[in-house]
């Protein structure tokens, strides 16, 4: 291992949950959950096991999938990402609203695609029609295929191409009996079937429990090291750990990566859930510990691979014609009411019906929160003159609660500065009578508190309002919002409040900094 030098948890940081990770060859590969956003499934690439960036999505054409009514924290759940015979695989499940909408009372269904490539383009969603949660893909030293996938380890064989379920489920290990069992993998070792389940639920029981067994429907035994991942420190800066994979670096070192969340003066998971990773121990009895059973590291030694870091895409001068990788929309975007080619260098969205509190809203462009405290800047140029126009930064968990921060015309061009806590909007501050010119607005995030500024040019900052205790901008913070699994992002958004209007507000740059 590489004494001199060092890594801090969580190695993926923000909204990157549930993690999948494969090694090929020198190179790394991770998929996380996406839930309502779009483009779906960020798929990331390492050299070194530590330094992470976007290189693709597994699905970004917004044809082949329609979850533009999906309720929040609804949408792509747990993906997992394989290497076989020359190409990758990504397994995820859709989560649906089962409500009967558009005909459909299904509530989960899987989805498989395939790529050369692991950026992609992957091929087109292929339907799994098994109601489930977290699927993965096993493949046996014979080289049949299997679907592991919650409750517990149950399996499904699978066609040669990994793209037909081709037989029953069937129990492979039942679990410890924890509640709320997912995130399931298997995996082979030294003539035993290993199965890695996470269970205590997603939240600050979560943990991860193995069973093995000489036969993958044999009598499986639980490790005596069982939880071999679980915060049992309430008080420590890394909680909610869980959800993992083994991989093997090319020194054979086995490292696992696994979901954490780091809480916010209290139990307030804001950015959300994150990638954590600490080192295997295989014992001689043939069981293996993470981290020797100490639970999360905050701090740890790397692995000895040469660094390699990339840079950041903290600041967008919407130069290019697509959209870096790091952006996502809030469910599918309206291709037709945004653009970067109509005003070179900026990005134009133009108002349309649906407000931040709707599922309908369009043209929602975040990207994550990646620390407790940051600052995001943006100018925009918006000349509204019907009430409810609106265009600005907006710090958003969900249609239940966001606070925005925006150009709008309400009797008057004015600055409002607006939180929804799931109980409707709230108007928190006001500037009147804005000039007639492009505006830059702030936001500078200290933990719990949100600062909002405007200027005239980008230098002469005056304050909008200051809003504290943000505890609605997480997971925990609203028990009455009955899912909360995605974390905080931060962008840029218009619409026209319901006026009907379809006003161009185009956004000159957006600057994220930690």
């Amino acid at each position: 291992m590489n004494e001199k030098r060092v890594y801090h948890n969580p190695v993926q940081k923000g909204f990157f949950p549930d993690p999948s990770v494969i090694r090929v060859g020198d190179d790394f590969y991770m998929v996380n959950s996406s839930f309502q956003y779009f483009p779906a499934i960020p798929i990331s690439h390492s050299r070194d096991m530590v330094h992470w960036h976007i290189i693709g999505h597994a699905i970004a054409n917004s044809d082949w999938l329609d979850i533009s009514d999906i309720k929040d924290s609804h949408g792509i759940w747990a993906p997992d990402i394989e290497y076989v015979d020359g190409k990758f695989y990504i397994y995820a499940t859709l989560r649906l609203n089962a409500d009967g909408t558009r005909g459909n009372n299904v509530m989960r269904r899987q989805l498989v695609m395939v790529s050369d490539k692991p950026e992609g383009p992957y091929s087109k969603p292929v339907c799994l029609e098994v109601d489930a949660i977290d699927p993965s893909l096993f493949v046996d030293d014979n080289g049949k295929r299997y679907m592991i996938i919650a409750k517990a380890a149950n399996t499904f064989p699978l066609s040669e191409d990994g793209l037909e379920v081709i037989g029953e489920g069937r129990l492979a290990w039942a679990g410890t009996g924890e509640r709320c069992s997912e995130g399931p993998h298997m995996m082979k070792k030294d003539g035993y079937y290993y199965a890695i389940v996470a269970e205590g639920g997603t939240g600050y029981g979560h943990g991860i429990n193995v069973g093995r067994c000489k036969e993958m429907y044999g009598e499986y035994e639980s490790s005596p090291y069982n939880p071999v991942m679980r915060q049992m420190d309430p008080t420590a800066p890394i909680q909610r750990a869980g959800h993992g994979k083994l991989v093997q670096d090319q020194n054979g070192q086995w490292w696992c990566y696994y979901l954490c969340g780091r809480p916010n003066e209290g139990n307030y998971t804001t950015v959300g859930r994150e990638s954590a990773l600490d080192p295997v121990q295989w014992t001689e009895d043939g069981w293996f510990t993470v981290n020797e059973g100490k639970g999360p590291s905050t701090t740890q030694i790397a692995p000895d691979l040469p660094e390699c870091i990339f840079e950041r895409n903290t600041r967008d001068d919407f130069d290019s014609t697509r959209l870096n990788l790091e952006w996502e929309f809030v469910r599918n975007p309206d291709n037709g009411s945004w653009s970067l080619e109509e005003r070179p260098g900026h990005f134009r969205i133009w108002t349309r019906e649906g407000q931040l509190n709707e599922i309908r809203a369009k043209n929602t462009l975040l990207r994550r929160e990646q620390e407790l405290s940051y600052t995001a800047e943006t100018k925009v140029e918006f000349y509204p003159n019907r009430n409810g126009e609106q265009a600005g930064l907006t710090c958003y968990y969900s249609t239940a609660t966001y606070v925005r921060c925006a150009v709008c015309y309400e009797e008057g061009r004015k600055i409002q500065l607006v939180i929804n806590r799931n109980h409707g909007e709230e108007l928190m501050a006001e500037i009147a009578d804005v000039k007639e010119v492009p505006v830059y607005l702030k936001v500078v995030v200290e933990r719990l508190t949100r600062t909002f500024y405007y200027s005239y040019d980008g230098d002469s900052w005056m304050l909008i309002g200051k809003l504290e205790n943000c505890i609605y901008l997480c997971d925990e913070g609203v028990p009455d919002d009955p899912k909360r699994h995605t974390g905080t992002l931060v962008g840029i958004y218009a619409n026209n409040g319901g006026c009907g209007s379809r006003k161009a507000a185009d956004f000159d740059y957006f600057v994220y900094e930690d």
